[in-house]
């Protein structure tokens, strides 16, 4: 039998407390996935893995491969902007990394899965972190000024990208290539899983190609997997257990 803990894990001053969904399999010193929600830094959930997929095909059959999930919040860019929300992702692994024993969790084992924004932290947190045995990056924004030349359809200064760090990426260069994985890559990185679909018509293909040379460049281990026809969230694709069984198996390796 598995189990679920709500746990408060931080209270950055002046916001409200940040929560984590820890589900842990019926094995004590289960590895550990630090899960990021996507959603653009302005809205999403904890709550779920990824739109319109359920908790049985997501959370569920991740706990089952053996590992416990702890999905966590971060705050959204309406409440505070870029790296405040790396700053959550280190305090949820610093309460893991303290506590996470007592819930049968083995923290220095850990792989940090992320989706569209989510993504994004996961991938920069991995970086920055040399605690980190691996990232899943699944179709995450990579570059914020190739991603400002994308047609979303809103004003250069209310895109999420700008929303998130506070202008746009041309005016605010240093904090958009901060917040920019593929700056961010360097020898001696974690190795990552990007998965991005070819039809993504929110975070373009090439973000994540552009990932995935950034990271072979240095001599990275990365294994990047074009998902041919899907788009943002897995959506039209009828089944997405090959995605999520090539995930953990990702996982297992990197956390062995």
């Amino acid at each position: 039998m598995s189990s679920i803990f709500e746990i408060d894990f931080a209270q950055p001053a002046g916001f409200r407390p940040l929560s984590m969904d820890l589900r842990t399999p019926d094995a004590e010193g289960a590895p550990l996935i630090v899960f990021l929600h996507g959603g653009g830094w302005l809205r999403g959930s904890r709550k779920v893995f990824t739109p319109g997929i359920s908790d049985a095909q997501s959370f569920d059959r991740i706990v089952a491969a053996g590992f416990a999930v702890a999905s966590c919040e971060y705050r959204l860019s309406g409440e505070a902007r870029f790296p405040a929300q790396l700053d959550d992702v280190s305090a949820a692994l610093t309460w893991l990394q303290t506590h996470g024993a007592g819930y049968g969790v083995d923290a220095s084992r850990v792989v940090l899965w992320g989706v569209s924004a989510g993504a994004t932290l996961a991938a920069l947190s991995g970086l920055a972190r040399d605690d980190v045995l691996g990232v899943v990056d699944w179709f995450g924004p990579a570059d914020l000024f190739t991603m400002a030349e994308h047609d979303s359809g809103d004003p250069p200064d209310e895109t999420r990208e700008a929303r998130w760090i506070g202008g746009p990426a041309a005016e605010l260069p240093d904090l958009a290539r901060a917040a920019s994985p593929v700056y961010q890559v360097h020898a001696g990185a974690p190795p990552f899983h990007i998965s991005h679909g070819t039809a993504d018509e929110h975070v373009p293909f090439a973000q994540s190609e552009a990932l995935a040379a950034a990271l072979s460049g240095v001599g990275a281990e990365v294994e990047f997997h074009p998902v041919d026809g899907g788009r943002h969230f897995w959506q039209g694709l009828l089944d997405t257990e090959p995605l999520f069984d090539s995930a953990i198996r990702f996982v297992r390796r990197a956390i062995s």
